[in-house]
């Protein structure tokens, strides 16, 4: 398991890239990034929704109402205009960092 320590920083990146190609609701959300990292990253539902609010509250995603026809109506997210600026900004961000970072790490010991 990946400590979610490390990947805190980069949940914002993680749910913008999932919504890149298509708009999503929480749980598919939730359940892309486990299948996605082979169950090594679960993020825990109250970080997902914590990160969703906070995506929305900034102006990178907007909700809306999915279809109704199947009972209770799931909140769907599409990542907006600055949403993709922001995620290729952070995506510009991790490669700096993992650069610097790859300095320090020893593949060898």
């Amino acid at each position: 398991m990946i400590s979610s320590d490390v990947l805190r920083g980069y949940n914002d990146t993680i749910i913008l890239s999932l919504l890149l190609d298509e708009d999503s609701y929480g749980y598919q959300i939730s359940k892309s990034i486990r299948e996605a990292t082979n169950e090594q990253y679960v993020m825990k539902e109250t970080t997902l929704y914590s990160a969703i609010n906070r995506l929305e509250k900034n102006g990178y995603i907007t909700s809306y109402a999915g279809d109704i026809s199947m009972g209770k109506p799931r909140t769907y997210f599409r990542i907006t205009d600055d949403g993709r600026k922001y995620y290729q900004a952070k995506c510009a961000e991790w490669r700096l960092t993992k650069d610097m970072l790859s300095v320090f790490i020893r593949e060898e010991m």
